[in-house]
């Protein structure tokens, strides 16, 4: 399958499409983000939960729950699109959504548990689709956006996490 091109999203997203390896397809950056996923996070110390690299930077925690609401949002637009819903979307402000959920209050390994459920479904939504279907459009905040596109967005915000996870919190 091919990938997005600059044509079938909004140029905010070029930084998650980017990042991804060009070698493989959508559902295979889906399964390979979700394995990291897991290899990384369920190993974290305990220590490290709530920890900030820097004064207003999120928790691991925020994070996690953070990819959990992204990830809906990205699949919810995507099903709607798939459908062929045509009724604009908005967009959505990430750090009210963070500020307005404690992540805090929460197990760490439940909020993983959760990610990898999400995350699942996705992928089976994805396996679903075909050709015709990917290449749908929609539009979110005045941008026109591919089902594709959306799929492999998924995958990339979540590799930006993990890579900044990586090299700031552990």
């Amino acid at each position: 399958m091919p990938r997005p091109q600059i044509v079938d999203y909004p140029i905010f997203f070029k930084p998650y499409l980017t990042v991804l390896d060009k070698n493989l397809g959508l559902i295979d950056h889906l399964e390979a983000t979700l394995e990291r996923f897991e290899r990384i996070l369920y190993n974290v110390e305990e220590a490290k939960y709530e920890y900030r690299y820097q004064e207003g930077k999120w928790t691991l925690k925020e994070i996690v729950q953070h990819l959990i609401d992204a990830e809906r949002v990205f699949v919810y637009r995507a099903l709607r699109f798939s459908r062929k819903d045509e009724i604009p979307l908005p967009g959505f402000d990430e750090n009210s959504y963070v500020d307005n959920y404690d992540s805090n209050k929460r197990s760490f390994h439940a909020l993983c548990d959760e990610f990898c459920l999400v995350r699942r479904a996705t992928i089976l939504m994805f396996k679903d689709f075909d050709n015709t279907t990917l290449d749908i459009t929609g539009t979110v905040e005045g941008n026109s956006i591919s089902v594709k596109a959306l799929g492999f967005i998924c995958s990339g915000h979540v590799l930006h996490h993990l890579n900044v996870i990586e090299e700031r919190y552990l």
